[in-house]
């Protein structure tokens, strides 16, 4: 009778618990990265468990493996929350953000596979279509979305957490501040898509040196449309460059 009962129903349990915490994960992560859960945000545990029919100890593993991801922040004895974007940790993303797109962007062109280069193109289609729909979240996750297989490409190990975590920075802040209600925006917006075409372009042709430059080249993009938003009239702060530093 027991091998009976795991034959009939054990299996199924088993797959939609997978399923399940599929579903909860990609959820999850969409709202983080639309900032539909604001950084810093406590995790209603009960709520998920409850709305997603999911024990907690499953609920547990996808919370750990979004940890893991940089989504949230696990603490001891206390609610899992979203992972904050503090002054700190903003000030932190606009120095790292040119290196490590540069470091990305010029191993993608030496370690890239044609799956990969495949799949490059079919994001470059899906950023497209966000673009044409006009709704930032959407334009925001397409364009991660381009930039995640870029990483996969690079294949490196080292960089791989600091470049996933870049990405979801990029994205809430790109879905908190980019409006494309202008035409200044969304010229930026489309200069973004054409450069999308270079970066894939110097991938197929293995140009790491040209895929470079043009990580610098759609950095300063990104930089100049968040600066529109972020910083106030009037305050000239570079954004992206080494923080000065004073001697004697």
């Amino acid at each position: 009778m027991a091998s009976t009962y795991w034959n009939r129903t054990g299996n199924t349990g088993v797959s939609e618990t997978k399923n399940t915490k599929a579903k909860l994960l990609e959820h999850l992560r969409l709202e983080i990265l639309s900032t539909r859960m604001a950084p810093g945000a406590d995790i209603d545990e009960a709520a998920l468990s409850e709305a997603f029919a999911i024990s907690r100890t499953p609920l547990r593993e996808v919370l750990r493996q979004l940890a893991g991801e940089g989504y949230v922040q696990l603490r001891e004895n206390r609610s899992v929350r979203v992972m904050d974007m503090s002054f700190a940790t903003m000030r932190d993303f606009f120095v790292a953000a040119p290196m490590i797109y540069g470091a990305v962007l010029r191993l993608a062109a030496l370690n890239r596979t044609g799956d990969q280069l495949k799949a490059l193109c079919a994001a470059q289609d899906g950023f497209r279509a966000a673009l044409r729909s006009g709704s930032p979240v959407d334009s925001a996750l397409a364009n991660n979305r381009f930039h995640e297989i870029t990483g996969e490409m690079a294949n490196n190990v080292y960089l791989r957490p600091s470049f996933r975590r870049l990405l979801i920075d990029h994205a809430r802040i790109g879905t908190t501040f980019y409006r494309p209600t202008t035409s200044e925006m969304a010229g930026n917006l489309g200069k973004a898509s054409d450069q999308h075409d270079q970066i894939i372009a110097a991938i197929r042709a293995q140009d790491d040196l040209r895929a470079g430059q043009l990580a610098d080249e759609h950095w300063a993009l990104s930089r100049d449309q968040i600066e529109l938003y972020v910083m106030p009239g009037g305050l000239d702060v570079p954004l992206g460059s080494l923080p000065n530093t004073r001697t004697g």
